[in-house]
């Protein structure tokens, strides 16, 4: 496995999209963070909107890089022909996609801690001039927003590296996970019904997965917070378990 791990770290880190689309993820998550952070107003100490949730909003447009990032290191190597020289190295597939999956959400978590932290701060020094306590990770809500927002990352990227290895053609997997992420809420914002719209909410990836940003009214959300990452987890791994399945049961090419 620490043979599997090196030749995975190695592929990505030398791959030239590798390091802009991570610095591209947190720098999204910051500035679209900051920006609307910035629009908020509390008159009359009436804070109406969910300020921890906005400053970390920024994770809704940074998530694509990161779906992005995963497609791409597995697949460039069906692209390129190289996964036929990974699967002879590494005879076990299963090896090889656990290592390529913890390389990829490895170095999402750290780009995702980064700019989680950076937005933290960010959020520290703008919400006060907007009439809203400083945002501090030392209350139990926000460090539950903080911290869900890593691992959501983390776990969108797992998606991505599944669905990748199910799909295999990169055009055909990024369009599968961006589809998943922003066109299934749509889906559940156009029925009426009161008990579907609950129900697809509560499915969709990512709207469960980022209740794990709420920290005000969380008692109306259709799913709790960590249960609504749970979901984006069930998603994760059905994908991850779907590509290993299919890993096994096909050829390099």
């Amino acid at each position: 496995m620490n043979r599997a791990l090196h030749a995975e770290w190695t592929k990505l880190r030398t791959v030239a999209g590798t390091g802009p689309l991570l610095l591209l993820a947190a720098v999204l998550t910051v500035a679209v963070g900051a920006a609307l952070a910035a629009t908020l107003t509390c008159p009359w100490g009436r804070c109406a909107q969910d300020s921890v949730k906005l400053t970390f909003s920024g994770l809704q447009a940074s998530q694509a890089c990161v779906a992005l990032l995963a497609v791409l290191a597995v697949g460039g190597e069906y692209g390129t022909g190289m996964i036929g020289t990974t699967l002879t190295a590494i005879p076990r597939r299963g090896r090889v996609l656990a290592a390529k999956a913890a390389v990829v959400a490895g170095l999402t978590a750290v780009a995702g801690t980064v700019a989680v932290l950076a937005s933290a701060l960010a959020g520290r020094l703008i919400l006060p001039g907007r009439g809203y306590p400083a945002l501090s990770l030392a209350d139990g809500p926000t460090l539950r927003a903080a911290a869900g927002s890593v691992l959501y990352l983390a776990l969108v990227a797992l998606l991505g590296v599944g669905i990748a290895m199910a799909v295999r053609d990169p055009a055909a997997s990024i369009a599968a996970v961006l589809g998943l992420l922003y066109l299934f809420p749509l889906l559940a914002h156009m029925v009426s019904d009161p008990g579907w719209h609950r129900v697809l909410w509560s499915l969709a990836p990512m709207n469960a997965g980022l209740a794990v940003q709420t920290t005000v009214n969380v008692a109306s959300l259709p799913i709790p917070p960590w249960a609504g990452l749970g979901v984006l987890a069930a998603w994760s791994a059905t994908a991850l378990l779907a590509g290993g399945l299919l890993l096994r049961a096909r050829d390099a090419s």
